[in-house]
């Protein structure tokens, strides 16, 4: 037994592959045996102390310890002189709630009614009570109704009902593989000694830290009148047009001309549908007037609000403009890299541990990546056992990169939007007043520590932080998105912010990644009309690679049709657009290789337009957990990658890549 234990603290405690100094595993049984601690639970509370200490590096020394001992005796000594107020002290005011329509107090009818979260995992059911991020409160009173009891009122009043991380079904069930003729991955054996990625941003993330809230209508018309256009001059280069064939489509001709512009309603309520379908045209091209279309003569298309087109026909009567054909829009070349950069890419690959060390002439092992999205905790409690699963499983199987996209605190969780959730005790004893808490403690202490001790296991991975417009930790709130401020945050150094979108180089491969869900809005605002070649996540995700752009929906989804959220109100912020920056929502250059879209939409990875397309669905549902992507890529066969001309070689990541959409 007492070789388990020391075997454990190795594997908790250790670096790499060197154990532990005798004295050290000595003192660390010593801390367990007086505070009747698993060697789990000590790991995630010496987690905590090094993070709240600053602690560079989590390296376990006998002064450390000692220290550590003596903030968890100073912790415990404050703790029990509070509970000589406990038995007689009632909590007499509570953080005030929010109500439903019509004035009723969901949460405040529950009071005196609810119970325990069931516990959830070992390392949670030892968990202390978390206190608020306002005020320090102590719940002094018992559960008055039992559990059935409030699963009937939960039910009744619409609240989701408490549920277990670990009840949940099929957990690591692959629910879609593409290219599954690919090898699945195997984990190497060690830790690599060095990190296999090299980060190249395409974007310029210095342009996202523009000034919000401050959208003035004559730039939002410029910006929108530029890009109908930009699409002209590609057009005209793309079909080979003179410049005399494009007309405004708003004016009465008998000729038959190309009009360039922007799908749009007539009305503004309703979906967009055959009748209600108007073309709206740039100052340049048409004084920037709306014209009916006529498209009785065209088979098939798909529009939706917002698209730039390309459209063949005539005004023969000043009414109605009568589509003889759509043209296609050109797309971004692919993405290519020349021999010499693919072989450095290469190289990079093998740098493999000591123990897995190949020679020159060996394969490298493919790289490795995780995509997944938040929000990382279900609407019952704000343990995050999701995002720490996720972390384990990145640790376990020392994977190259974990890219999260946000939101990470979502301002729509129903204990976040109502202020009634408690800190660890943790952030407690290193806040002087613990009404000086803000929301950067709460990631400090709740989400922090998953990924320090991903970090420490994996000591070379590389982990992306993509925020979200729900992240209450970015002040930056409107899309396109500025990073969020990591001081305060107590992430690991290996961690970094960007920007929303962003588009960036893993290696060789050009990754496209966006946090807004524009996948569900541009499905439930197209139009369609004829049969499709395509299904439906291949044709909303083509809307994005032929409009060159992570957001080309316009106006947006209205807030009221969004999935419902757990808060009172149940109304997501939506889209929240800054028009007067939609031009840093382009993408950049090429087609990205990977393009991630998290989405509501099924999970998902299909090849469209040779773009790997992933939506890794969101980890954390409202109900439950939900699902993430692992990507495994194959390293660059210079031999068999197609030139693209002048000395450059295809990437060919879709084919590649094997990708696995997986329940957590």
């Amino acid at each position: 037994m007492a070789d388990e234990s020391v075997a454990e603290l190795n594997k908790l405690f250790g670096t790499g592959n060197k154990d532990l100094e005798p004295d050290v595993v000595k003192e660390l049984q010593s801390i367990m045996h007086l505070h009747q601690l698993s060697a789990q639970d000590m790991f995630y509370k010496w987690e905590s102390y090094a993070i709240k200490m600053e602690m560079g590096e989590m390296k376990v020394s006998m002064e450390a310890l000692r220290n550590f001992k003596r903030d968890l005796q100073d912790a415990l000594e404050r703790s029990s002189r509070t509970q000589v107020h406990i038995k007689t002290e009632k909590r007499l005011g509570a953080t005030p709630r929010s109500t439903i329509k019509g004035g009723a107090d969901v949460f405040g009818m529950l009071d005196g009614l609810t119970t325990p979260t069931p516990a959830r995992t070992k390392a949670s059911a030892k968990k202390r009570p978390l206190e608020t991020p306002s005020v320090s409160r102590i719940k002094a009173e018992p559960a008055s109704s039992p559990v059935s009891k409030l699963e009937d009122q939960l039910n009744s009043l619409g609240v989701l009902p408490p549920s277990s991380f670990n009840d949940r079904p099929n957990p690591g069930e692959m629910v879609e593989i593409l290219n599954e003729h690919l090898p699945a991955p195997e984990p190497p054996i060690a830790p690599f000694s060095e990190p296999r990625i090299k980060l190249t941003a395409a974007s310029d993330q210095k342009k996202l830290a523009y000034k919000p809230l401050a959208m003035k209508l004559s730039e939002a018309s410029e910006i929108l009148d530029d890009r109908i256009d930009d699409f002209m001059t590609k057009v005209m280069e793309h079909h080979k047009l003179d410049e005399s064939a494009f007309g405004s489509a708003a004016s009465q001709s008998t000729s038959e001309i190309v009009a360039i512009g922007r799908i749009a309603s007539d009305s503004a309520e309703g979906k967009l549908n055959a009748a209600s379908v108007v073309l709206e045209t740039s100052r340049r091209m048409g004084n920037g007037l709306r014209v009916p279309l006529n498209l009785s003569k065209v088979r098939g298309y798909s529009f939706f609000p917002g698209q730039i087109v390309a459209l063949r026909g005539s005004n023969t009567t000043g009414r109605e403009f009568t589509v003889q054909e759509i043209l296609t829009i050109p797309l971004l070349p692919s993405a290519a890299s020349t021999p010499a950069a693919l072989q450095a890419h290469r190289d990079r690959l093998s740098g493999n541990g000591p123990d897995s060390m190949v020679d020159e002439d060996s394969t490298p092992l493919p790289l490795n990546v995780i995509y997944a999205s938040g929000p990382y905790t279900a609407d019952d409690n704000l343990d995050f056992e999701p995002l720490h699963a996720l972390c384990d499983k990145a640790a376990d199987t020392y994977t190259d990169a974990l890219v999260l996209t946000g939101p990470f605190i979502d301002s729509e969780h129903p204990l976040i939007a109502s202020g009634d959730f408690d800190l660890p005790d943790e952030a407690l004893a290193a806040l002087n007043d613990p009404d000086t808490a803000t929301m950067s403690t709460v990631f400090r202490y709740m989400i922090s520590p998953a990924l320090n001790r991903l970090v420490s296991q994996n000591p070379h991975i590389t982990i992306l932080l993509v925020p979200s417009v729900r992240d209450v930790v970015n002040k930056h709130v409107s899309w396109p998105q500025d990073a969020f401020i990591r001081r305060d945050l107590g992430l690991p150094k290996s961690a970094k912010i960007i920007g929303n979108p962003m588009t960036l180089s893993i290696n060789e491969a050009v990754l496209g990644i966006s946090s807004q869900d524009v996948l569900w809005e541009l499905r439930h605002e197209e139009l369609v009309q004829g049969k499709m070649t395509d299904n439906l996540l291949s044709r909303v995700s083509r809307y994005l690679i032929e409009q060159r752009h992570y957001f080309p929906l316009f106006p947006p989804t209205d807030r009221s049709k969004l999935p419902k959220t757990g808060t009172s109100e149940g109304v997501p912020p939506g889209a929240m657009l800054d028009l007067s920056y939609l031009k840093l929502g382009e993408m950049v250059n090429v087609r990205p290789d990977v393009l991630v879209v998290p989405s509501a939409l099924p999970a998902f990875a299909k090849v469209v337009e040779s773009v790997l397309v992933i939506n890794p669905g969101y980890l954390s549902k409202r109900r439950g957990a939900g699902t993430y992507a692992r990507m495994t890529l194959q390293p660059p066969n210079l031999s068999e990658t197609d030139g693209g001309g002048s000395g450059m070689l295809g990437h060919k990541i879709f084919e590649r890549a094997r990708v696995e959409i997986t329940r957590i």
